[in-house]
This record gives C-alpha cells, sequence and structure tokens, in this order.
C-alpha cells in the first residue's frame, strides 16, 4: 500500500513538472510572437504618440511593404548592444500598429570576405549620400582596439531603396570617437527614437508632395534668408518661389502660401488673388510686422521713431478674423541686448519677447519662440471660425502706444524686478503674439466688386469658401530669417549663398558670442506650423513632447545616502534568508505530521 502510494506521489510530481515545464516553454513561445509593454512613467516617455499610431495605422500610408535593413548586429560593445535592443524595441513596437506592413532585419556588415565586404561598405555608404560609418577605439585586455560600425539603416519601398537612416553621427577619416564619450551621444538618439524612425518613414512613403510656395515680388524674405527654414521642410513639401504678375492662376497649383516679412504694398489684384487662394481651401500663413524700425539708427543714437507698414493684407486678414496692431508688445520674459558703450553692458530687452508657447498642437512644450519688435494679434469680428491663439506673452507684458518711439534706456526705469504692468501674474495680461483662423470664409471682396466681374464664368469667383481652409497670422515677419554668406559662382555672373554656421533659429548669434546661449523653439516651430497648415500631424506630438527630467535632491542623498545602502545590501540577504525559514518550517510541518 506505501508502495502504491509512494508511485501515486511521484507520478504525480514528475506530472506536475511536465505540466510547469510546457506551461513555460509555451509562454516562450507566445511571447516570441506577441510584444506588450506597460509605460509607468507619468510622462508617458517610453510611449507611442498619438500621431504616431495615427500614421502607422492608416494602410494609406503603406501602399507597399516597406522592409528597414539595419546595419548595427555581431560583436558590439555593451553601449551599441543596448542601443540595437532599443532601436528593436522601438520597431517592435511599430509592427504592433502597421503589422506586417513593415520588416526590419539587423544585418551584420563584417561578416564575409574582405572582398564582400568592401562591396558591401561601397553600396551602404553610397559616395556620402548614405550611412556614414562610426570609427570607435576601446580599450580591451589593455590595449587600444578600434573597430568600425554602421550606425544606420536602408528603407527598401517598393521593391527598391529609397531613404537611409543615419542613427549616430559618422566621423571624419582619422578622427574616432572614443567609446567611453559615446554614452549621452547614444543616450539622445534613444530618446529622439521616434522622431528619427517616423520622419524616415514618412518620406520614404510619401508619394505626392504638398505644395508651399514662398510669395515674392514685395520685398519679402528672399531665398538666402530663408534657406535654412526650407530645408527643415523640403524633405516633405515642394517649394517654390512664387510671383502673381497679375496672373489669376498664379497660386491654383500651391497648397500653402508663405508671406514673410513684405515691406511694399499689395494691389487689390493681387489681394484679389490671395483672397480666392483661400475660398479654394488654400492655407495661408502670414509673417507680417506692421512698424518699420531701423535697428542701426537705435543703437547708434539710443533710439528711434518707427514707422507703419501697411501692405494692405491687414484689410483682408480682419474680415477673415485677425487684427494686426501698429504697436509693440514688451515683455519682462525677454532676451538681453548687448549695449558695449553703457554702464551696464547687457540690458533686459523688452521689445525681445520669449513667445510663451501655447498648449496647441503647433507650440505645445517647445522652447520659447525668439520674437524681435513683435505686434500683437487680437481677434475680431463675429467669425463663427475656430480662433486659437497660438503664441502669447508673459502675464508680465505690456503694449506700447500706436507707432512709439523705441529707447535703450527705457528697462533702465524698471529696476532689477521689473513689473510691465499692473498685477503682473495674472493671465488676462497676456498678449496674442500669433493667432490661427480655421473654417469657411466669406471672400474680403464680398459687396466690393461689379456684378460683371462677378458674374463672368471664366473668373470663377467664390464669394464663400469652397471648403474648409486655415489662415495664421504671426506678428513678426523676420522670425525664420537667417544670416547668410555669399560668394561669386565659378564663372562669376551669379552668386551663390549658405547660412552662416550659427543657427539663427536655435539661438542669437550676438548674445551667443558674449557667452549668453539662450535657446529658441522658432525652428520647431516652423516646422510645427507647416505640418498643422498642411494637414500632417504625424511628427507634430513627437516634436511638442515633454519629459520631464527630475533633478536629484543631493541634500537628500548626503542624509540618506547610508541608509539605501545598507538596505541594498541587507533587504536581498535577508529576502533569501526568510525565504529559507519558511521553506524549512513547512517543511518541518509536512514530515512533523508523518
Amino acid at each position: 500500500m506505501a508502495t502504491k502510494k509512494k508511485f501515486t506521489k511521484g507520478i504525480f510530481n514528475w506530472s506536475f513538472l511536465a505540466i510547469v515545464a510546457v506551461g513555460i516553454i509555451l509562454i516562450n513561445i507566445i511571447s516570441s510572437f506577441l510584444y506588450k509593454r506597460v509605460d509607468m512613467t507619468e510622462d508617458k516617455r517610453f510611449s507611442l504618440t498619438e500621431g504616431t499610431i495615427a500614421f502607422l495605422e492608416n494602410k494609406d500610408n503603406f501602399k507597399n511593404r516597406l522592409s528597414l535593413k539595419i546595419y548595427l548586429d555581431g560583436v558590439l560593445p555593451a553601449e551599441l548592444k543596448h542601443f540595437k535592443n532599443a532601436i528593436e524595441d522601438k520597431l517592435k513596437e511599430f509592427k504592433q500598429y502597421a503589422g506586417d506592413r513593415i520588416e526590419y532585419t539587423f544585418i551584420n556588415p563584417n561578416v564575409g570576405s574582405e572582398g564582400d565586404q568592401q562591396l558591401l561598405f561601397e553600396s551602404i555608404y553610397g559616395k556620402g549620400k548614405g550611412i556614414i560609418p562610426m570609427d570607435i577605439v576601446y580599450m580591451k585586455d589593455g590595449s587600444q582596439s578600434q573597430m568600425l560600425v554602421w550606425p544606420g539603416a536602408v528603407i527598401d519601398y517598393g521593391g527598391s531603396t529609397v531613404q537611409t537612416i543615419q542613427f549616430l553621427p559618422g566621423t571624419p577619416p582619422g578622427k574616432p570617437y572614443s567609446l567611453d564619450g559615446l554614452t549621452d551621444m547614444i543616450q539622445n538618439s534613444i530618446n529622439n527614437l521616434e522622431y528619427i524612425l517616423i520622419s524616415s518613414l514618412r518620406r520614404a512613403t510619401q508619394e505626392n508632395k504638398p505644395r508651399i510656395g514662398f510669395l515674392q515680388g514685395h520685398g519679402e524674405l528672399t531665398f538666402a534668408q530663408t534657406q535654412r527654414a526650407r530645408s527643415l521642410i523640403a524633405p516633405y513639401f515642394a517649394i517654390a518661389d512664387v510671383l502673381i504678375n497679375d496672373s489669376l492662376a498664379a497660386l491654383d497649383n500651391i497648397d500653402g502660401l508663405v508671406i514673410a516679412h513684405p515691406t511694399q504694398k499689395f494691389n487689390d489684384k493681387e489681394l484679389y488673388i490671395i483672397d480666392q487662394f483661400v475660398m479654394r481651401g488654400g492655407r495661408l500663413m502670414c509673417f507680417l510686422d506692421a512698424l518699420a524700425l531701423n535697428e542701426d539708427t537705435l543703437n547708434a543714437n539710443g533710439s528711434t521713431h518707427t514707422t507703419r507698414n501697411e501692405t494692405g493684407l491687414e484689410g483682408m486678414l480682419f474680415d477673415y478674423g485677425l487684427s494686426l496692431t501698429a504697436n509693440y508688445v514688451v515683455d519682462a520674459r525677454c532676451a538681453p541686448k548687448a549695449v558695449p558703450f553703457a554702464k551696464q553692458s547687457l540690458i533686459p530687452w523688452f521689445f525681445h519677447v520669449l513667445a510663451t508657447p501655447t498648449k496647441h498642437p503647433i507650440s505645445r512644450n517647445l522652447e520659447p519662440v525668439s520674437l524681435k519688435y513683435a505686434n500683437e494679434i487680437q481677434f475680431v469680428g463675429n467669425s463663427k471660425n475656430k480662433l486659437t491663439p497660438i503664441l502669447t506673452s508673459s502675464t508680465n507684458s505690456n503694449v506700447t502706444g500706436l507707432a512709439p518711439l523705441v529707447s535703450l534706456a527705457m528697462p533702465l526705469n524698471y529696476g532689477k524686478n521689473p513689473e510691465l504692468i499692473a498685477n503682473p501674474s495674472s493671465d488676462l495680461n497676456k498678449r496674442c503674439l500669433a493667432g490661427l483662423t480655421e473654417g469657411r470664409f466669406e471672400s474680403h471682396y464680398k459687396n466690393r466688386i461689379v456684378e460683371e466681374f462677378i458674374n463672368n464664368p471664366s473668373i470663377h469667383y467664390l464669394e464663400k469658401s469652397s471648403k474648409e481652409g486655415k489662415v495664421l497670422l504671426i506678428g513678426n515677419g523676420r522670425f525664420i530669417a537667417n544670416s547668410y554668406d555669399s560668394m561669386p559662382s565659378k564663372d562669376g555672373k551669379a552668386y551663390m549663398y549658405r547660412p552662416t554656421e550659427a543657427n539663427d533659429l536655435r539661438m542669437d548669434p550676438e548674445l551667443a558670442q558674449i557667452g549668453v546661449p539662450i535657446y529658441f523653439g522658432n525652428q520647431e516651430f516652423f516646422q510645427n506650423t507647416v505640418d498643422y497648415m498642411l494637414g500632417d500631424n504625424s511628427v507634430l506630438d513627437i516634436r511638442s513632447r515633454q519629459i520631464d527630467i527630475h533633478a536629484i535632491d543631493k541634500e537628500k542623498i548626503k542624509a540618506d545616502a547610508g541608509f539605501y545602502k545598507i538596505m541594498n545590501l541587507l533587504l536581498p540577504v535577508a529576502i533569501v534568508l526568510l525565504f529559507a525559514l519558511i521553506m524549512g518550517y513547512i517543511r518541518k510541518r509536512k514530515y512533523a505530521k508523518r
């Protein structure tokens, strides 16, 4: 009887062990096909944004299967292995929403014969237009070693190579990176992986690029002055300079129109053509200065008068619900200004506003936008359209009178803690610096032109919008302008232009030279503006995502460091001992009953 009982118990134990083993194997098999993560962070830094998910789920974005070949595999240092795993995790998340429309594979470029490797290197390098290799030096077994890695990917779409991705910067020949110095670079790239990948997929799968026109002919910012801004949107949009030249069809093939810092007046025919562009659902982006100011005169004399800069666009924009006021917004949240010959070499320059982003997707969570000599925007009329402030001043701000005198002495009148308005903490003091109106508009020329013209079938006059449109007005015309260098072409008949090395859309070059690097969000703001106006929100959420970096409390560390060290040492040992005591107690009770 005892033998039979022992035999039955043995079968039960072995059966239970087999069931557990099979269960573990099944769980591993199932988990290899399924991928799921839970993001417990408050700012959801490890979750995909809504724009990314919407882009991946939309089958219309992937007419063909997309394949990524990532050349980061093989024997890698721990830092690069961690980076490779981060890329794979992100792509697994992408596949959760895109399914088999996206495929990826990791390739070790250092396998095969030397000839095969060289052919592969030449192929993915693409004469400098593909992946740029990274040369790394590191210590191994007491001696310095060197390795070449290709930190990038090639995207195949529709059967052909259409795009490359550079995850980490390459190195110039003879200037290798130290492995120890790559930590921050790798971490920064991991933080930006979603943006790097989704923007690359967006470029690779884009079939038709919306057309953006930069209007010319009225003293607007030139090609040389907007090269940097144009290069930011060039991968996703077809860009062209546009001259109206009294042609009614001048804007027919344009989806979005940028009017940046015009200084000359528009005639009625030009205004009519722009108005009808808006009536057809065109997206109008106006960057205007209501006043003209000579800053050289200001710096030389300490003060200068301003003059009105009337272009004729103001009345049309007023009918759309946006009014450009001929004053300046002054703000205590501002950039400093260097005044070399004054007692105080740096003064708070209230006219150089660091505009406060709102919660709108265009500006949410961006760095402050630099607007020097900005005009106030007001919403007017009884428009049923959606009217939204995009940028505002801070609560400690005010406005000047119309066409004011600007003086360098103004900041000296306010002391160290300036209050530019009563109750400087009230939200009611915020002034709109960039406004957006969306919906259907009535023509500026309604009841203003003769019936004979309206009834002409060849004119195609629209009294109201045929489809929903968007109009954006920013009270500053030069915020996207860049400094540039010029050089004559080889034949000497023309000039070539390139932006200066200092990025004007990120910081003020003059302030950077004197060691005051204030970072601006102008670059991301312009990109977001064009994306939103043209209806592509796939990367807006990523650019505007805010990841909170919580500072370490050094005083708390100093006070409690010993306690946590002891806990880290003793707690694991205590858990093991406790577990052993419990198991011993259970065994003792179990066999004591026998």
